[in-house]
């Protein structure tokens, strides 16, 4: 899969801003690492997820990851996700991201999300990335098509300790369109919900398999839509991967 050169061209627009610390005299450094005398550290984190499922429909084979580098109060974010199941690729999208702390536990972003498959299409990406109380981690991001199309999505998850290793994790998605895509078969409204129980052990805090019972249906219009195409509108898997994390 290639970059296309609208995405190229907005990490290179967002880079000097991302930057800006580093001509206060910032040194990349490891997290563990005391803090300069003079600007700010700048810091890495990168987490990644590959996961795996048997379905009726052939092996389902997913990816989550996502990373940044920066300072605590400006970040450069990167982050991607996919899948492929049976014997065709089903999604896969990049983003970039310039991210700056708003509040003790918000961030605001702004940048570019590529989507490769099922269709090219570029999108401007504007959110905010943060915590809700009980420790709730979410996402609420609002997408601007380069055709005009508006859409958003809400994530969140949140992590239980059942002991000092075994983690228990439910996490939910949501999606929404603004208005009828035809290209992606979508109506306007609530178009997708993702719920999903996460179970990982901890044999390093960087190194963790788990399980993932994930529930994922179409909603509203849309799930109406597929419904009268004959299509599957709900789909219930249990999926078995890895976790690896470092900064």
């Amino acid at each position: 899969m290639k970059l296309s050169g609208r995405f190229v061209c907005a990490l290179l627009f967002w880079l000097p801003v991302w930057a800006a610390p580093q001509a206060a005299g910032a040194e990349p450094v490891h997290r563990d690492s005391q803090a300069a005398p003079h600007g700010e550290h700048l810091y890495y984190m990168f987490e990644g997820e590959a996961g795996w499922a048997d379905t009726d429909e052939g092996n389902l084979v997913i990816w989550d990851m996502h990373g940044w580098y920066g300072g605590d109060v400006h970040k450069f974010v990167l982050r991607s996700e996919g899948e492929h199941h049976g014997q065709s690729w089903e999604q896969a999208e990049l983003w970039g991201l310039y991210s700056r702390n708003i509040s003790e536990f918000w961030d605001a972003q702004a940048g570019i999300r590529e989507d490769f498959i099922p269709f090219a299409r570029t999108y401007f990406a504007f959110g905010v990335s943060g915590m809700l109380p009980y420790f709730i981690e979410t996402g609420a991001h609002l997408f601007v098509s380069d055709l005009g199309d508006v859409s958003a999505r809400i994530e969140s998850a949140t992590d239980l300790n059942i002991t000092q290793r075994l983690i228990f994790t439910p996490h939910t998605e949501l999606n929404f369109s603004a208005q009828p895509v035809a290209e992606r078969q979508q109506k306007a409204g609530l178009t997708g919900v993702e719920l999903g129980a996460k179970l990982r052990y901890e044999i390093t805090r960087k190194f963790a398999p788990y399980i993932d019972l994930n529930y994922a249906r179409l909603a509203g219009a849309t799930a109406a839509l597929a419904g009268r195409q004959g299509k599957n509108t709900d789909s219930l898997t249990l999926r078995a991967g890895l976790r690896i994390w470092f900064n």
